[in-house]
């Protein structure tokens, strides 16, 4: 079989997998008819998925071909960008839809701010490493029945873990953690269509954490950032979160801990000051990172 053939192929297989996802859908919705005839509804997973299926031509419908159908995977972390970083209103600016998922009962919010209803059911809510690698081993569908297959509807994934991830207490841990970053990777090594961008996981309170644990969370960040994980995947990109945010100072008592100008207490989530400094440098990094990719895509078709 040539590539022609193959790629025909793909596309009968993608277009039956379509039909055959619609008439899914047509049968949960008659299963939740039915449910709801006899008073007991259904599961709010089995809701979000009908939804996030029927939506799903008018979510794609921002993808172009171009990379300016963002999505942003994230906690409250993140949240706090959004809102007080304004990311929107800059990536919209820029001339980006920009979409996030936060928590799964708050789900997915349009690039207009408003709420879309459902949750891409992220796995027991785990945004942890652990939880990106079993998002990311997930089959691809050609509806959003699962997080993958509802991330993959955006042409840029951008996703972050929250500090408790910082807490590196071993080096069995630490290794672990890139294990899993290594599935995220991989998974998406033969998507040239797909941008990946990988926060660094931020860094915890010096109420929260010590010297070494804080030391693994950079050896973390530094690995994350160098040829060892990078190298060989174009389409894979990293913002350093936690190099922002943290201790740059061996000498200081809070090094690799998050900064004092960026707490509040004993609080590990950056402050308002830190989201508004950091977010405009992310939205550059984040378009920056774009621009090189279709550069080099570009440049590879050449």
């Amino acid at each position: 079989m040539d590539r022609r053939d193959a790629t025909t192929m793909r596309s009968i297989v993608r277009r039956r997998g379509s039909q055959m996802l619609v008439g899914a859908v047509v049968a949960l919705g008659l299963a939740g008819a039915f449910y709801a005839l006899r008073g007991r509804g259904l599961r709010q997973g089995t809701i979000w998925r009908i939804r996030a299926m029927l939506d799903a031509p008018r979510v794609r419908a921002y993808a172009h071909g171009n990379f300016t159908s963002l999505i942003f995977l994230h906690h409250s972390v993140g949240r706090n960008m959004i809102e007080q970083g304004r990311l929107r209103e800059s990536f919209t600016q820029a001339g980006f839809d920009f979409w996030d998922h936060d928590y799964n009962p708050i789900g997915l919010t349009r690039p207009d701010g408003s709420r879309a209803g459902y949750a891409y059911s992220i796995p027991g809510d785990n945004t942890d490493p652990d939880g990106l690698a079993a998002i990311f081993s997930q089959p691809e569908f050609p509806l959003p029945v699962n997080a993958f297959s509802g991330l993959l509807q955006h042409e840029v994934i951008i996703f972050k873990s929250c500090f408790p991830v910082s807490n590196i207490r071993h080096e069995e841990q630490l290794l672990a953690l890139e294990g899993r970053y290594l599935v995220v990777r991989d998974a998406m090594a033969e998507r040239p269509d797909k941008i990946l961008i990988l926060l660094t996981p931020p860094p915890l309170n010096p109420a929260a954490t010590d010297r070494e644990a804080a030391a693994r969370a950079r050896r973390l960040a530094n690995w994350l950032q160098s040829d060892a994980f990078l190298l060989g995947h174009p389409n894979m990109f990293v913002f350093d979160l936690f190099g922002l945010l943290a201790e740059a100072n061996p000498g200081a008592p809070d090094h690799n801990m998050l900064r004092r100008a960026y707490r509040d207490g004993t609080d590990s989530h950056p402050n308002q000051f830190a989201n508004e400094a950091i977010a405009p440098i992310f939205v550059e990094s984040v378009l920056g990172m774009i621009d090189d990719y279709k550069g080099g895509a570009s440049g590879q078709g050449e």
